[in-house]
């Protein structure tokens, strides 16, 4: 990993073992993740389902090392985030991994371009650079045309599209996305879509929380969460076989 440690060649993109996060303690201790142990490969394009409460957005908050977890590994490109420090830490969510929310969080006084460049001005990314990294990951969500405009001068779907182009511009180890089509009508939602499905053609790796059965149905492979554990985990081969009633 560039900002931390070398990346470990052969290893799985992440992998978690007997991952467990308790807040609280005593009779009020709230077991949010209870034994999670999965591997995500390079590439993977990989859905978390689970309803409310089922622990996915705990798993989504360790995964993006915004929490540590209580208890167990996780292995970020073969690296133990465990032993990273808080600077460490900060290095790796701002450049091996690539947030999107469902709610944009993008800063409206900025433009798009503005919005874009902000990880790598934290970075530390030279002005004349982190320009022309900017301009092509706008270019890459079809937005380079918008790139002075401001996010109330964007649809939903743009803005959107504006905070795919940050998660990328950092060229992430990572892309996770919370709830990424939440607020989108369905045109804009298949636009994002098809977004991540060339970006899952590209070999980057992709894990998303959605609700969505039809979101999650665009992925490689869902995990299926409640009460804080996988209670599934399905390969869309698989999937598209249940669906159709063909059995083995």
């Amino acid at each position: 990993m560039a900002a931390t440690e070398p990346e470990i060649p052969g290893f799985a993109a992440v992998e978690l073992i007997d991952l467990h996060q308790v807040y609280g303690e005593g009779d009020a201790a709230v077991h949010a993740l209870r034994g999670i142990t999965v591997a995500i490969e390079k590439g993977e394009y990989v859905a978390i389902m689970g309803p409310s409460g089922s622990g996915k957005s705990t798993l989504m908050n360790v995964l993006g090392c915004l929490d540590i977890a209580s208890h167990g590994t996780y292995l970020l490109a073969g690296n133990d985030v465990k032993e990273f420090d808080e600077d460490q830490l900060a290095k790796v969510r701002n450049r091996e991994l690539g947030f999107i929310f469902q709610s944009f969080n993008l800063i409206p006084r900025m433009t798009a371009l503005g919005n874009v460049e902000l990880p790598l001005v934290y970075a530390g990314v030279k002005k004349p650079e982190r320009h022309e990294r900017a301009i092509a990951a706008l270019e890459q969500v079809g937005l380079g045309y918008r790139a002075e405009h401001r996010p109330q001068q964007l649809s939903g779907g743009q803005q959107q599209r504006v905070a795919i182009a940050r998660a990328l511009v950092t060229t992430p180890t990572l892309i996770l996305a919370d709830e990424p089509t939440g607020n989108l009508d369905s045109e804009s939602t298949e636009e994002i879509l098809q977004i991540f499905d060339g970006l899952a053609k590209t070999g980057r790796t992709i894990v998303i929380i959605t609700h969505e059965e039809e979101v999650a149905q665009r992925s490689h492979r869902v995990l299926t969460i409640a009460d804080g554990l996988i209670v599934r985990d399905q390969a869309q081969a698989d999937r598209r076989l249940a669906g159709a009633g063909v059995h083995s």
